[in-house]
């Protein structure tokens, strides 16, 4: 008995050991690029550039691979009159295939939620406040820290509402499509 109960103390003392070594969260910054592109029935814009920064946390089972990455961003998204300001939180299943012990390549997919500040001065124009998109996305990482990655996201719902003040019947929606090109570094 005593031997069991030694060796079942040998295995639980192993395994609370394991996660204190392999470093489960893990936190960072991330940036990059957003290429966006308004569609609304009748006009399309062209691509215009932004720019989103902040904090990111990772979340990594470390056998298997797959984990769960969020960040809070601050997001810049179109120009001008059509320019959107605000916070964003993405949300995402992240699968890393590894390549050896200083490379991987990951596939990742999620929610993203987009809270913007931004007024919009267009007559008749209506900036939703909340918007949700799906991310689809795909990268590397590299030396352990470092994670280049390139992700879509799609729109569940309408960015821009445009009412003619007239007619109630032409009322148009607005989606604002985006490529994001983005690099991490984690501590």
């Amino acid at each position: 008995m005593k031997k069991i109960f030694s060796v079942l103390m040998v295995a639980v003392a192993l395994l609370m050991a394991a996660p204190a070594q392999a470093q489960l969260i893990k936190f960072g910054v991330k940036g990059g690029l957003n290429m966006s592109k308004l569609d609304m029935e009748g006009y399309k814009s062209d691509n215009t550039t932004g720019f989103f920064i902040g904090p990111m946390a990772e979340f990594t089972l470390p056998i298997i691979g797959l984990g769960v990455d969020g960040a809070l961003m601050y997001s810049q998204r179109g120009k001008g009159e059509y320019k959107e300001q605000g916070v964003e939180i993405p949300v995402n299943l992240k699968y890393t295939i590894g390549l050896g012990s200083m490379a991987g390549i990951y596939i990742a997919a999620g929610p993203d939620f987009f809270f913007n500040f931004k007024d919009i001065d267009v007559a008749n124009f209506e900036a939703k406040k909340t918007q949700v998109a799906v991310n689809l996305g795909a990268g590397v990482k590299l030396l352990k820290k470092l994670q280049i990655g390139i992700t879509y996201q799609i729109p569940m719902g309408d960015s821009f509402e445009w009412k003619d003040v007239t007619d109630t019947a032409l009322n148009y929606g607005a989606k604002t499509k985006t490529w994001q090109v983005s690099a991490a570094y984690i501590f």
